[in-house]
């Protein structure tokens, strides 16, 4: 098993005990994941896993009067339909690739179960990362309902770069809009802000980050709480000075 440790760049499988890694091993199916991909679908079964090597899956809510809303990202930290391991078969909301989407490791979602069924530590690692998940949904509110724009998206595009190589995002100015619960001329107007003062190079479809330090200041305590609460939980996670450093 440690051949698929060593092959895959996803996080949580890479932190896992061999024990656990050779009880998923035999189910996974390496695929390439499409731009837009939807990896679940609002109120549908959830009947594959997803665990993310690269690029960047949003879980949004959808409402028909006001669009969608990103509540949640994940990349190669975690895995898609977390619903799954607390015992709910669909979800409300949709989850699609949003950035730089690359391949996964797919697995059945029923395969994925009888698996952490079986081993105690396995379901155990799984709940951590759900639990790290749920926090950042929740600092996502308090977010939104409390923090500058400034911040809000300065929290985000550091979020994204936790989990890209290099210093790129592409993404549009309508999708960061919905990234942050805001107006698309407001994200232009932020965007502008932040590229004047020598954070980021901004073009048309993609951010280039060029200052990370003064990002995660102007953001203050937007970023950071989902982050300490995932190394703290599972392991080594992040870009910031103390990304390295784990509690558990």
């Amino acid at each position: 098993m440690s051949n698929l440790r060593n092959y895959s760049h996803n996080i949580l499988l890479r932190l896992m005990a061999d024990a656990d890694l050779a009880l998923l091993a035999p189910g996974f199916t390496r695929v390439v994941l499409e731009p837009r991909q939807v990896l679940v679908t609002a109120n549908m079964p959830i009947d594959q896993v997803y665990f993310l090597e690269s690029g960047v899956a949003s879980v949004v809510s959808r409402l028909p009067e006001q669009g969608m809303t990103e509540i949640g990202i994940f990349g190669r930290e975690g895995f898609s339909g977390s619903a799954v391991m607390l015992g709910a078969r669909s979800s409300p909301h949709y989850t699609h690739m949003q950035v730089d989407g690359q391949t996964a490791l797919r697995i059945d979602s029923d395969r994925l179960l009888a698996a952490a069924a079986a081993s105690p530590s396995l379901q155990a690692h799984l709940l951590r990362y759900v639990q790290s998940f749920l926090v950042q949904t929740a600092h996502t509110a308090v977010s939104n309902a409390h923090h500058r724009m400034e911040a809000r998206l300065a929290r985000w595009l550091l979020m994204c770069h936790d989990r890209l190589d290099g210093d790129e995002i592409q993404i549009t100015h309508e999708f960061m809009a919905m990234m942050i619960a805001a107006q698309r001329s407001g994200v232009t107007i932020t965007l502008h802000f932040l590229e004047g003062a020598g954070m980021i190079r901004s073009q048309r479809g993609r951010v280039v980050i060029v200052d990370r330090a003064r990002l995660e200041d102007i953001s203050g305590e937007a970023y950071g709480q989902p982050e300490a609460e995932y190394r703290r939980l599972i392991g080594p996670f992040g870009r910031s000075a103390g990304a390295g450093d784990s509690d558990s």
